[in-house]
């Protein structure tokens, strides 16, 4: 069974999805089930349960939030992919909260060649374990904030709060 909590966050709930201890899915959604449908196959056959938020992740999240930025680091994670997109993912997690990087960057981070910016792209969009994977962390080299599954406000917001810079939610 796949078990589901709501977290309250400024920037409104976090679905937390977890498997035997692991997270598989979290975003920033009050309907756990928009998460669960982007799952494999083989883990929505085992059915989901909205359960009391409680357990390492949620604490996890609310420790983040009232200011411990690597708390979010020690929580397993796992989501599907290719051996690249697993590269990439690993190489998200190693990008510490206050710091952002480009998508070339984090190409060569995770040992792939410079022309392979377009692969980090895609692996951002498909992460599946926003913030505990921190593609929020990523920007565009030509500038700006680019895209976020979230939206915008939501990545704006989270990297206010890493860099101790505060914004009000919208």
């Amino acid at each position: 069974m796949i078990a589901a909590q709501l977290v309250p966050t400024p920037m409104g709930p976090l679905a937390l999805l977890s498997r035997e201890g692991v997270l598989v899915a979290a975003g920033f959604t009050a309907e756990p089930k928009e998460m669960f449908v982007r799952l494999t196959a083989d883990l929505q056959a085992e059915g989901l349960e909205v359960v009391d938020a409680h357990g390492p992740a949620t604490e996890a999240v609310r420790a983040y939030l009232d200011g411990d930025l690597d708390a979010l680091d020690a929580i397993p994670v796992s989501q599907p992919g290719t051996p690249t997109r697993k590269r990439l993912h690993s190489a998200l997690r190693e990008v510490k909260a206050g710091t952002t990087v480009s998508y070339a960057e984090l190409a060569a981070a995770a040992g792939l060649p410079r022309t392979a910016a377009r692969a980090a792209g895609s692996a951002c969009a498909q992460n599946l374990i926003a913030p505990f994977v921190p593609c929020h962390r990523v920007l565009p080299s030509g500038g700006g904030y680019g895209g976020y599954y979230y939206g915008v406000p939501v990545k704006e917001w989270l990297l206010a709060h890493e860099s101790g810079q505060m914004i009000n939610p919208k």
